[in-house]
């Protein structure tokens, strides 16, 4: 059976269920933003603005969960659109890059609202070849 890269919409009784499959925790962690922000929005996104940023964490599920938190606050607080994430990862830090744009209600609308990162039920480990994740959005 040959391994798909990508992202999975899972079934979920109330919350929206992603699972990731790529080739390393860069390329999972940027997948996992591009998942969060088209769970947000609708419509397409332009490149105006970078920033940059930096998260620390105990383990690598530690640091999903507060790169994809930052990523909701600056979304809500700064009404910032992800457009494009690049990754990497010096130790326990994760340094990021976020390209986007302000959010516009007439490009952007049509979206769900995301309360929250669900921790539980939150993994990332290595199988067959590819590390994969799953992920609980809060909705």
């Amino acid at each position: 059976m040959v391994n798909q890269m990508g992202i999975e919409e899972l079934e979920h009784t109330a919350d929206v269920r992603i699972r990731i499959r790529a080739e390393s925790h860069e390329e999972l962690f940027t997948l996992a933003s591009s998942a969060l922000f088209s769970i947000l929005y609708t419509g397409d996104c332009r490149i105006e603005r970078e920033r940059e940023l930096k998260v620390s964490g105990d383990n690598i599920e530690d640091l999903l969960w507060d790169f994809l938190s930052e990523l909701l606050y600056i979304s809500e607080v700064e009404s910032f659109v992800v457009c494009e994430t690049s990754v990497c990862f010096i130790g326990n830090d994760l340094y990021a890059t976020i390209r986007g744009e302000t959010f516009h209600p007439e490009r952007h609308g049509g979206g769900r609202e995301v309360k929250g990162i669900s921790y539980s039920d939150l993994f990332i480990r290595e199988m067959d070849s590819m590390i994969c994740s799953e992920i609980i959005f809060d909705i």
